[in-house]
Parts: structure tokens; sequence; C-alpha cells
């Protein structure tokens, strides 16, 4: 690849100088990865084995642990490595290619979160058509609306941050390549192109996440008028997506929408939506949600007792 810039390879800085902290991050870092990827395939292997796998909800659901394992597999292998490096180095090829990923896996998980609202919204507000508006050729679309809008979005990211000239130092104050990490290297004006992030990623993940909670509002709202069994059930489910809308788009927005000084805080809120998040999703959705904990009873008994036999 071609660029403007003396600088072959960046330097990530990482988390922590300390070695002894560092050794004990390895380890938590280690498990918490361990976790997300044993509890999304624990999901999606329920799912798929299952009749949930016909119900719209528990379709996004699955996509939605399958991005959570992409999303986190293109940040945590490599911190989780870095820590015992005494050089933790990227080359300027897999330092674009992994701010593409983020972007394009954390985009699309974005959009399947609205998808998963505007799924609880028809099947609360609107449940007589419920059927009809969410059959399966609508839930493909949504998916497949949702990975294009998310390349489109990753181009463009990718596309402002290959044109801009790197001189030295190289040193990355981030434990992967995020684009605000790397525009601080950048020798040359970046007020403009800071800007240009902020109204992109920045109002991408600010106005999802204001539709998101007027969505959410407006669901709360109606379950008044269903009956107390009904209601229960509603609102366990809802308060699982709200939960999970919450972690990730929190600390996605303080990044994003940076005020102040936030700018040194990246990497702290970077850790809840690219490993935290992730890793409680699973739990969120399986521990608090009745259809899901059945079908995992049905579905994992099951094969012990094939096993077995």
């Amino acid at each position: 690849m071609e660029h403007r810039n003396n600088v072959t390879e960046f330097i990530l800085l990482g988390l922590f100088n300390n070695q002894e902290v560092k050794e004990a991050c390895f380890v938590f870092f280690l498990l918490c990865y361990l976790v997300i990827l044993l509890g999304n395939l624990f999901i999606l292997t329920t799912i798929r084995f299952s009749q949930l796998s016909e119900q719209p909800m528990y379709f996004f659901l699955s996509y939605l642990s399958f991005m959570d394992v992409c999303f986190t597999s293109t940040v945590a292998p490599k911190l989780i490595v870095d820590l015992l490096a005494q050089r933790a180095t990227i080359s300027y090829d897999n330092c674009m290619t992994q701010m593409f990923y983020t972007h394009f896996f954390g985009a699309t998980e974005i959009f399947i979160l609205v998808a998963m609202a505007y799924d609880r919204y028809v099947a609360i507000c609107k449940p007589l058509h419920y059927m009809v508006i969410m059959r399966r050729r609508v839930c493909h679309l949504f998916v497949l609306v949702s990975c294009i809008v998310a390349f489109i979005h990753s181009i463009m990211q990718i596309l402002i941050v290959v044109q801009l000239p790197f001189c030295g130092p190289n040193k990355v104050d981030h434990y992967f390549c995020d684009v605000f990490a790397l525009l601080k290297l950048a020798c040359t004006d970046t007020f403009l192109i800071v800007i240009v992030i902020i109204g992109t990623s920045g109002m991408l993940a600010l106005l999802t996440f204001v539709v998101l909670v007027i969505s959410y509002v407006i669901i709360l709202t109606t379950l008044r008028t269903q009956s107390s069994k009904g209601r229960h059930k509603a609102f366990s489910t809802c308060a699982s997506h709200i939960t999970v809308v919450l972690m990730f788009f929190v600390p996605l927005i303080f990044t994003y929408v940076p005020t102040g000084n936030s700018f040194s805080d990246d990497k702290v809120f970077a850790l809840f939506y690219t490993i935290i998040a992730p890793m409680f999703n699973p739990l969120i959705y399986s521990l608090r949600n009745t259809d899901m904990k059945n079908a995992m009873r049905k579905v994992w008994l099951q094969k012990l007792f094939s096993k077995g036999k």
C-alpha cells in the first residue's frame, strides 16, 4: 500500500507500563476472551438447534452474537499477545486492516441492535401484524442492509486516515488502531478531520442511541396496557436489550463524541465496548430470558443424553 509518510509500523503503547500488571491483565483478558467465545457459541448453538431460530428476535440475536465474536476478535487476541511482548508493534497495513474491521463489525452490531429494537416495537405495539411485518425475508434484508451501510462507513474512515502523512513519532497511545489515536500522530492539521470523524462515527452512535431510547420508551409505555403476565415477559426481554444498548453505546458515545479532555480516556472507554460489553451480552440475554433458558436446557440436555447413549 502506498502512503505519504515515513512510518511503516506503529508501536502500540497499550494499557499499562508495569510488567506485573500486564501479566495479571494477560490472564484477565484471556479469560474474558474465552468467555466471549464460549458464551456466544453457546447462544449460537442453542438458537441453531432449537425452535427459537424461527423467531425474528432470536434470528437477530444469533447475528448479534456472531458480530460480538468478530468485533472482539479484531482487538482482543492482539491485545492479549501484546501484554506479554517486550515491544508491541503493528505494521501500517495491518493497522489499517484492523481499523477497517473494528468499524465494520462495530457498525454492523449497532444496526442489528436497531433491528432488534424495531422487532420488539412491532411485537409489542403491532402484535396482530407482527408475522407479516417481520417475515424472514425482511429479517434477512435488515442484516444485509446493516452490513452494506457498515461497509460504506468503514471505507469512509479508512479513506480519511490513509490520506494522512505520518512522519513520526509512531507510538500509538492505545491498545489497537483507533482513528483518534492515529490522528494524534499525523504531521498535519487534523482539526477538520476530527470534526468529520465526530460527524460520522460520533453522530452515528449518538443518533442511533437516541432512536433506540425513544423506541424503548414507546415500547415500555405500551406495555402498561397489557396483561400482567404478558407485561412481565415483554419487560424482561426489553430490559435485556436496554442493558446491552447502554453498555455498548454509552462508552462508544464518550469515545466518538469527545468533550474536554475525554480523548485521554479513549482506552478506558474502548475496553467497555470492545471487551466488557461483548462478554456480558451472552449472560444478559440468557439469564434474563425465559425462552432462552428453556431452549438451553432442552438443546444441551438432549446433547448430553445422546452422548450418554
